[in-house]
């Protein structure tokens, strides 16, 4: 092992900006989310599937340009007034998803992780804390997600999927010998939309403070169903599918 031997200035950066390298052919405006291409590293302007590098400075134009040409100036993490479609008072801490360069939502279908909203400012429009390269995405683990606005009746391939609900809408479950592994969320603002989960009609439904009992669902209560209730579907046993989470008021049909 070698140690030093004399000063060696390093170059620091301070602050919370970053340089990287602009695909070809490409510009990224002022304000744009910057999307990170997996396959490559460059950045461009966001696009479905990219990570996210933050928000664009200053104009990069690599329109005439090779890959690395030049590089684009973001901010990395900070917090930003955006447009998120939707989004009301209640929905301060809920993550927020770009599906471009200027398209903000709540619906992690098809979506890059941006932030968290720290403040609502008015209907639509929120301040969202980013930090690209420390946030992680809380559905990450759900690598196939699925927007859902209506009646759905889960099967064997619907395991290990994450559903976004927008819409009042009945989940029915397989019979126990089918497993349905999933995590369902709730997508409405407050008092919006409501989730049943449906038991085949010889199971019951298990999970926390349920009372379970043959064909009986369990239900998101409207009056106080919000944006991120959820309910994740685990193993099954001989009386009937388990809740094995929840998050929001949810009761059992009487």
């Amino acid at each position: 092992m070698t140690t030093l031997a004399a000063n060696s200035p390093r170059t620091n950066e301070l602050g919370d900006m970053n340089d990287i390298p602009v695909i070809a052919s490409d510009i990224i405006f002022e304000g744009a989310a910057v999307g990170i291409v997996d396959a490559s590293g460059h950045a461009r302007p966001l696009a479905t599937g990219d990570g996210f590098g933050g928000f664009c400075v200053t104009k990069a134009d690599n329109s005439g340009g090779s890959a690395a040409d030049i590089n684009v100036k973001v901010r990395e993490r900070g917090r930003i007034k955006l447009a998120v479609s939707g989004a009301v008072i209640t929905d301060v801490g809920l993550p927020v998803y770009a599906s471009d360069d200027d398209t903000f939502v709540f619906s992690p279908v098809g979506g890059t992780l941006i932030g968290f909203i720290r403040r609502w400012v008015s209907a639509g429009v929120v301040i969202v804390e980013f930090n690209a390269p420390n946030f992680v995405d809380p559905y990450q683990e759900y690598t196939v997600r699925e927007l859902i606005s209506g009646a759905k009746t889960l099967n064997a391939e619907d395991c290990g999927k994450l559903f976004w609900v927008d819409t009042t809408a009945i989940f029915t479950l397989p019979a126990t010998a089918v497993p349905a592994l999933c995590k369902i969320v709730c997508g409405g603002a407050f008092g919006a939309v409501q989730i049943t989960l449906n038991p085949a009609a010889a199971d019951s439904l298990e999970g926390p403070d349920i009372t379970a009992a043959d064909d009986k669902d369990v239900i998101n209560t409207l009056a106080t169903a919000r944006r991120g209730d959820f309910a994740v579907i685990g193993h099954a046993d001989a009386v009937g599918h388990t809740i094995t989470e929840l998050k929001g008021t949810w009761a059992r049909e009487v």
